[in-house]
C-alpha cells in the first residue's frame, strides 16, 4: 500500500480523522491551531472552522452538528454553528485530546496536560445529557479508543505506556484492563487507532513514520511505512469504507517533511466499520 495525499495542509497537530456517514465527508482537527477541517472525497470540497479553544477531537452528532473535545470540556455545535457547553470542566494546564463515540452513542473523551505529566489526564464517558463519569483518572496522554465489531471489547492507548490495552465491555462499564499489544522502543509511540471489520486494530505510530495492523489476537500483521515522522491517527472512510485516512503533525520537528501536517490516504486498505454519531 502506498500513501497518497488527500489534503495538502500544514497542520501543527492534525488529529482524529472521522468519517461522517450522513454527509459523506471526513472530519479532522488541528488541535493547537483550534481548527476543525472537513473534506469530501467525492467533490474535493473542504471547510475549515475555528473553535472556541484548542480542540482535541470533533465527532458528528446524530441530529447534525458536532461534539468537540476542547481545552475546558466538551461542547456542542449545532447545524447553524451555534455553540454551547455540554460539560464544562476547566483545569489549568490541561486540555482535551483524542475522543471516540461508543456503539451506544456515548462519547469517551480523553484529556492530557500540556506538560504531559504522567498522571495529569483522564478518560471520561459522557452521556448525551451531559452526565460525565470519569473511568480512568490517572492517565498521561489519553489517545486512541475503539471497539471490536461485536462491541464486547474496547481498545485504549495511554501513549507513554507504549501499549494498546483492551477492556471487556459490559453495558456502560469496562473491566479487565490488560495489554493487547506493545510497541517496542525505537518503533515510535502508539497514538490514535481504528478497528476494521475483521476486528483488527490499526495504530498510528508517533515518531515511528508508520501504521501497524494487529489481528484480533494481538499478532502484528502488517506495517505500512509513511513519508512523515509523526502520523497521529487513522480512520476508514469513503462510500464503502475501504480507504484508510491518516492525520499527521509537524509540531516539534525542526525539519518536517513537506507532507507533515497533511491528511494522507491509503486507498483500498481494508474495510472499516460504520461509525456511530454522538447521540447528544
Amino acid at each position: 500500500m502506498s500513501p497518497e495525499v488527500a489534503v495538502h495542509e500544514h497542520a501543527t497537530l492534525g488529529e482524529g480523522p472521522t468519517w461522517d456517514m450522513a454527509t459523506g465527508r471526513l472530519i479532522w482537527v488541528d488541535i493547537l491551531s483550534a481548527r476543525v477541517h472537513t473534506y469530501e472525497p467525492a467533490t474535493g470540497r473542504r471547510t475549515v472552522m475555528a473553535t472556541e479553544q484548542h480542540v482535541g477531537a470533533a465527532k458528528p452528532r446524530a441530529g447534525g452538528g458536532l461534539v468537540v473535545n476542547l481545552r475546558d470540556g466538551v461542547g456542542l455545535y449545532g447545524t447553524d454553528g451555534a455553540f454551547r457547553w455540554l460539560v464544562h470542566d476547566a483545569e489549568p494546564g490541561r486540555r482535551g485530546n483524542d475522543a471516540a463515540v461508543a456503539p451506544d452513542g456515548a462519547l469517551w473523551a480523553g484529556t492530557m496536560r500540556y506538560d504531559e505529566s504522567e498522571v495529569g489526564g483522564s478518560l471520561t464517558r459522557i452521556e448525551p445529557d451531559g452526565t460525565a463519569t470519569r473511568v480512568l483518572p490517572l492517565v498521561a496522554c489519553s489517545n486512541g479508543t475503539g471497539w471490536s465489531p461485536d462491541g464486547r471489547l474496547m481498545y485504549y492507548i495511554d501513549t507513554p505506556t507504549r501499549r494498546i490495552d483492551v477492556f471487556d465491555v459490559d453495558g456502560e462499564q469496562v473491566t479487565g484492563r490488560r495489554p493487547f499489544a506493545t510497541v517496542e522502543e525505537g518503533a515510535g509511540f502508539p497514538d490514535g487507532l481504528t478497528v476494521d471489520a475483521e476486528g483488527a486494530v490499526w495504530v498510528a505510530l508517533w515518531d515511528g513514520a508508520a501504521l501497524r495492523r494487529y489481528t484480533a489476537d494481538g499478532t502484528l500483521d502488517r506495517v505500512v511505512g509513511l513519508p512523515v515522522r509523526r502520523p497521529t491517527a487513522c480512520a476508514f472512510g469513503g462510500p464503502d469504507l475501504r480507504d484508510l485516512y491518516v492525520s499527521t503533525a509537524r509540531v516539534g520537528l525542526t525539519a518536517p517533511h513537506p507532507l507533515s501536517g497533511s491528511l494522507l490516504v491509503l486507498p483500498d486498505a481494508g474495510r472499516g466499520m460504520p461509525g456511530t454519531a454522538f447521540a447528544g
